[in-house]
């Protein structure tokens, strides 16, 4: 049976931002991407090299994914989850529904 994979929404993300509460942002789009748009202080580990990074990130803080639009970042929560980190979390709707919703000033792509 497949685990739901736990995700948050952006006003709840932004609200824990706001919050100051201690989270790793973690941008598991390319390179190219990443340098268009992304969020402040978010850490670039593109999906495909996310296995040769694991070890550098904490498993007890929370951890909250993100893409483009929440497809990739469901891979990378899987595979986080499975490798103990249980606090990860994918973004729904990616930096684009951030841009929509939180951020207007966002470049959309």
């Amino acid at each position: 049976m497949q685990k739901e994979i736990p995700e948050i929404s952006a006003q709840t993300l932004k609200q824990k931002l706001d919050e100051n509460e201690s989270i790793l942002l973690l941008d598991v789009r390319e390179p190219s991407e990443y340098d268009i748009v992304h969020l402040e202080d978010a850490r670039l580990i593109p999906l495909n090299t996310l296995p040769h990074h694991i070890d550098s990130l904490p498993s007890d803080q929370e951890i909250i994914v993100y893409c483009h639009h929440g497809q990739r970042s469901l891979y990378a929560v899987a595979y986080l989850q499975q490798n103990g980190f249980t606090a990860a979390k994918n973004l729904i709707g990616g930096i684009d529904q951030w841009a929509a919703e939180i951020d207007p000033t966002l470049q959309r792509y």
